[in-house]
């Protein structure tokens, strides 16, 4: 509970099982949270077992793609305010405090993995990634005229419900780019949103970039460009996506 509004958490989980229980627990013992949704996205076997060690409930998607988990996850909760994370491990659960904070002000609120002095070792964010982010965050911030961004890809965010259900018919991206079209899709809306500098760790267990990650890196970045600009060239007709 925060000022007397119920929140929620939301983990959408893949092939989480090592680290999901431990990351629930953390985020859970900061007393803030009311509703702790799991999204079972085809997860890896014990993976339930792993959450019902905890309060957390469990719900299924599954059709595959993080985008698909996240818009089941929130459509699962009645809580007012609603924090996206990950079960990996990467995100600190104290992290939560800053987030609500900040809501009292803005009707959503991102992370930003790319502040140095808060980037532990073995985090995923390597330089390469850390530039591409800071310059298509910025291409955000001029082409919607909007806050400051650094990081266009932070999966740790809080948005109400009210600010949420004014873009989620705009927001329909199944994979990871769903994370880069909301926060397009926000500044284009004209959302009260802010970016804060957030803790980044190592995750536990491999990524899915851990193989060729410059080039899958290039490529997701090709992507997030070629979004953040539809968002815009939408905006400019004064249409919405996927009308």
């Amino acid at each position: 509970m925060w000022r007397n509004r119920q929140v929620a958490l939301i983990l959408p989980t893949y092939k989480e099982k090592k680290s999901i229980a431990s990351v629930i627990s953390k985020f859970d013992a900061m007393g803030f949270i009311d509703d702790i949704v799991v999204v079972d996205n085809n997860a890896e076997k014990g993976t339930r077992e792993e959450v019902a060690k905890t309060r957390a409930r469990v719900v299924a998607e599954r059709k595959q793609g993080y985008g698909n988990a996240i818009r089941k996850g929130i459509m699962s909760t009645k809580a007012p305010l609603v924090i996206i994370a990950e079960p990996d491990g990467s995100f600190d659960g104290k992290d939560v405090v800053k987030l609500l904070a900040y809501s009292d002000d803005f009707d959503m609120v991102f992370g930003s993995r790319t502040h140095l002095p808060l980037v532990q070792k073995g985090s995923d964010m390597r330089l390469y990634k850390r530039l591409g982010d800071v310059f298509l965050g910025r291409i955000i911030t001029w082409l919607f005229l909007g806050p400051p961004l650094t990081d266009v890809g932070c999966t740790l965010r809080i948005t109400s419900i009210k600010a949420w259900k004014k873009i989620e018919s705009e927001c329909k991206s199944e994979d990871g780019i769903f994370a880069t079209e909301w926060l397009a899709v926000a500044a284009k809306n004209r959302i009260r949103f802010i970016e804060i500098p957030i803790n980044y760790k190592a995750r536990v267990g491999k990524s899915l970039f851990v193989e060729k990650p410059y080039t899958k890196g290039t490529v997701w970045g090709i992507r997030k460009f070629y979004c953040i600009l539809k968002v815009w060239l939408y905006g400019i007709l004064n249409k919405k996506l996927y009308e």
